[in-house]
């Protein structure tokens, strides 16, 4: 027998509380407020929805008779959302920039759905697609009842059809979804069981009890939101003969089926592919290979406002492509941009304050749920030998990380507004550690120093720089894509640190997806990214080892038959997190977590700098509903935890 639960996630902790979904939607306050369906509007509001309205363009469409009419686009049980300040006016296009295709998770950040979503601090879940759902007692089914009627941008309907294709077509399909990618999906060696109970309602069970499996959820399940198989199935050899599927594949410049399929339908596809039905309050019209990418209003959007107007307000989003987040700024700073987080740079905050009033815009300051932001990864699997072994070396790391100046990077940086830390989950929340925190956080170089020399890395005859085991000049390089923050300049505060210490650094910025490609090479030495995000601290095994070891990671995912099998206490945080991933118990799992932080505090795995930021928002005055104070962060994809859809231009009548 299933308890039907909201599963609230307390500051990382899992509480199964007894309460259906929509019982907590009120708390839902720095945001719009959020009912799962009209019922659960009347219910808590006392008022009633009787009557829907639509945008004036789709108005026009309907009289043409190339749609039906608003209430039959509409899911029998729309969500209701209520709007952060007040009810919209229809219209507008959204304004902003975007650094082209290796970017594309900007626009799914802007506007995707989910299957269950995060609140705006996520330490709650919250429905989206699904109206609700239900987690058994040991933790190993979990239960999913979509909206009834609801449909994707076509017209077709969303069915559980479309959950099934995803499952058993795509990820359980080696071809298209790859071991390390479909790991999340299985547990106790096997993949989850699929029920397909009627057209709304589906069930996933698996082998052993997996309780996280919800706090990644919203990221992980929103492939099965994405995958309308009326639309995907003629790219896929199960549905299509291979005669056909092969002229297809060739006509489009590829040599497999599968290629075919991923650029159909793989990441990416809001960018690329106008055709794909979606989900989303808005779909592509021209693609992101333009200079000015374009997404216009879905038709069959599924949410609603208490007047009964379907959302979005907003008719459609440009982006405009730039060169670098520099431009972005800069077209900020003119005026140019209506609303944007994403790229906006905390290094141009005095820039942006200064000319609010020009260029007719506000400057909110949402927090970063990061402990640390940048946090240096050093590759413990790197194919240099002689740097592997330094790099495995505890005293190594600390003593980089004691030779960093921390209060200067807060200052210089962030103007004083973040807090120099390590590299840890931050105040407030449920496994927030003061140890971990300030463990060799402190600038003292002597110390890092004296390290080194206990090492015996001697300097050279000039006393400039140290000398590898090998003889060789210690060198090292530091990677990163300059697209967040004051990176480069925190880079090179950095690089100075350690030269102090007789360490010959360099830095070196690299596009994005050359970044990424390099570290899934294992080619890397050093590279620099955000801190793990602390609000969800236990929803996957990336915030165990950050970027640090490519080799470590690739094995663990692939189930050992890949990369290179960890050792000593990186093996242990393996250990730690298969142990943790199936504990249903909240003072063991506690337990659990407090031994990976305390093998954290001994490593010193990832290097701290600032933590606790602010990341500018720039929104024009006009620009209304945007939350003034939100939490920034990747599992609520942010900033589509503040309900874009709801999101307005405001013209003066």
């Amino acid at each position: 027998m299933m308890k039907k639960i909201m599963v609230m996630i307390l500051v990382g902790a899992i509480c199964l509380m007894g309460a259906t979904t929509a019982l907590a939607q009120k708390e839902y306050v720095p945001g719009a407020k959020i009912y799962s369906t009209l019922a659960e509007y009347e219910k808590f509001t006392g008022k009633k929805i009787e009557k829907f309205h639509e945008a004036p363009m789709l108005r026009v469409k309907v009289a043409a008779g190339e749609l039906p009419p608003v209430e039959e686009r509409l899911p029998e049980e729309p969500m209701v959302i209520e709007p952060y300040e007040e009810i919209g006016q229809y219209g507008g296009t959204w304004h902003r920039a975007w650094l082209g295709l290796a970017d594309m998770w900007g626009p799914a950040k802007l506007m995707e759905v989910r299957m269950i979503q995060w609140n705006w601090n996520a330490n709650q879940l919250l429905p989206d697609v699904a109206k609700a759902w239900e987690v058994s007692k040991d933790g190993r089914s979990f239960t999913f009842y979509l909206r009834k009627g609801i449909k994707w941008s076509d017209g077709h309907p969303f069915t559980t059809e479309d959950i099934r294709f995803e499952w058993e077509d795509v990820i359980l399909n080696k071809e298209l979804t790859p071991a390390r990618r479909s790991a999340w999906f299985y547990s106790g060696g096997e993949p989850g069981k699929l029920e397909i109970i009627d057209d709304y309602t589906f069930r996933i069970t698996f082998k052993e009890p997996y309780p996280i499996f919800l706090l990644d959820a919203p990221d992980r399940l929103r492939r099965l939101v994405n995958s309308p198989k009326h639309y995907g199935k003629q790219f896929h050899p199960r549905y299509t003969p291979a005669d056909k599927l092969e002229k297809m594949t060739k006509e489009a410049g590829f040599d497999h089926w599968w290629q075919l399929f991923l650029a159909k339908m793989g990441e990416g596809w809001w960018d690329t592919n106008p055709d794909h039905p979606t989900l989303w309050a808005w779909k592509l019209k021209v693609p992101g290979t333009a200079t000015r990418m374009i997404h216009e209003r879905n038709p069959y959007y599924w949410k609603v406002d208490p007047q009964g107007n379907q959302l979005p307000y907003i008719d459609r989003i440009t982006h405009d492509l730039v060169e670098d987040p520099d431009m972005i700024n800069f077209k900020a700073v003119a005026g140019e941009i209506d609303m944007q987080m994403r790229h906006i740079q905390f290094a141009n905050y005095t820039l942006l304050m200064e000319n609010r009033e020009k260029g007719d815009y506000r400057v909110l300051k949402w927090k970063n749920d990061m402990g640390s932001d940048p946090t240096i990864y050093f590759n413990l699997t790197c194919k240099d030998p002689v740097l592997r072994k330094l790099f495995e070396n505890d005293k190594f790391r600390k003593a980089l990380s004691l030779a960093i100046n921390r209060d200067e990077i807060n200052e210089f940086c962030y103007l004083g507004t973040g807090e120099p830390r390590q590299e840890s989950f931050i105040s407030g929340t449920r496994y927030y550690s003061e140890e971990w925190e300030k463990a060799y956080a402190e600038y003292d170089p002597e110390k890092a120093n004296a390290l080194l020399d206990e090492i015996g890395l001697k300097w050279d005859k000039d006393h400039k720089y140290r000398l590898r085991p090998d003889g060789k000049p210690l060198a090292l390089t530091i990677e990163f894509t300059p697209a967040f923050g004051p990176w480069p300049d925190a880079c090179e505060l950095i690089k100075g640190y350690w030269e102090a210490v007789g360490v010959k650094t360099s830095i070196k910025p690299e596009e994005r997806s050359l970044f990424w490609t390099r570290i899934d090479a294992n080619e890397h030495q050093v590279v620099i990214w955000t801190g793990m995000c602390s609000a969800i601290v236990v929803e996957n095994i990336g915030w165990l080892t950050g970027y640090t070891a490519s080799e470590y990671d690739r094995w663990y995912k692939s189930g050992g038959e890949a990369g290179e099998k960890p050792t000593g206490d990186i093996a242990k945080l393996y250990e730690l997190w298969d142990k943790l991933k199936v504990t249903t118990d909240e003072k063991e799992r506690e337990r659990l977590v407090k031994e990976i932080v305390n093998l954290h505090i001994k490593n010193i795995w990832m290097i701290g700098t600032v933590g606790e930021t602010i990341q500018p928002v720039v929104v024009k005055n006009y620009f209304r509903n945007v939350p003034e104070k939100i939490i920034c962060a990747n599992p609520q994809q942010t900033p589509g935890n503040a309900q874009t859809s709801q999101f307005f231009i405001k013209v003066k009548k």
